[in-house]
């Protein structure tokens, strides 16, 4: 079974738990983003990268209530870590800083924090709360955190309650499209 198979099962499988404390699930919260990645134009690698960005939660096993408990099982780092034997930086790394980017967002967008959800606001504190100037000007200096914050506004924005969007299947192309050579 290739990863993209193994990928689509995991969120077959347990896609379906509700993503934390917001009124859509797992699954429905990946496509969203995807959907919104892809009509704004990203490339196929960031729009894997949202399919996937909380794929952390899914193999964790730990994670479940997590950040209500105070505890930030750093998903982020999970699942960019699982997904690197497999996918490409410009797929892994928006994943890895999608929370940096919440951190740096909050200071950086005027309104940014009043528009989150109140999941978002409970681990934004156990993720770290807002970013210093200096964790700014270091974050906006990485390659590739343009896509983060790219992402991150994505993620935001996929909480709608019962929104269509293309199902898993519609989004194969964008992750073998994300694959290393050696993983094609």
């Amino acid at each position: 079974m290739s990863i993209v198979d193994e990928l689509l099962a995991l969120y077959a499988s347990y896609g379906g738990e509700m993503y934390g404390g917001e009124e859509v699930t797992q699954l429905a919260h990946g496509l969203q983003s995807a959907a919104l990645a892809e009509a704004d134009g990203a490339s196929e690698a960031l729009i894997a990268a949202a399919l996937l960005h909380d794929v952390g939660h899914l193999v964790d096993k730990h994670a479940p209530g997590a950040a209500r408990k105070g505890v930030d099982r750093q998903h982020e780092d999970i699942g960019s870590g699982y997904l690197s034997r497999w996918f490409k930086p410009e797929v892994t790394e928006p994943i890895r800083r999608h929370v940096a980017a919440k951190r740096c967002l909050v200071v950086t967008q005027k309104g940014y924090f009043e528009s989150l959800s109140e999941e978002s606001v409970i681990s934004l504190k156990v993720q770290g709360g807002p970013m210093s100037q200096d964790e700014v000007r270091s974050f906006l200096a990485l390659p590739g955190a343009e896509d983060a914050l790219r992402l991150r506004k994505w993620d935001d924005l996929a909480k709608v309650r019962s929104k269509a969007t293309p199902d898993l299947a519609y989004y194969r192309r964008h992750l073998e499209a994300g694959l290393t050579p050696s993983s094609s």
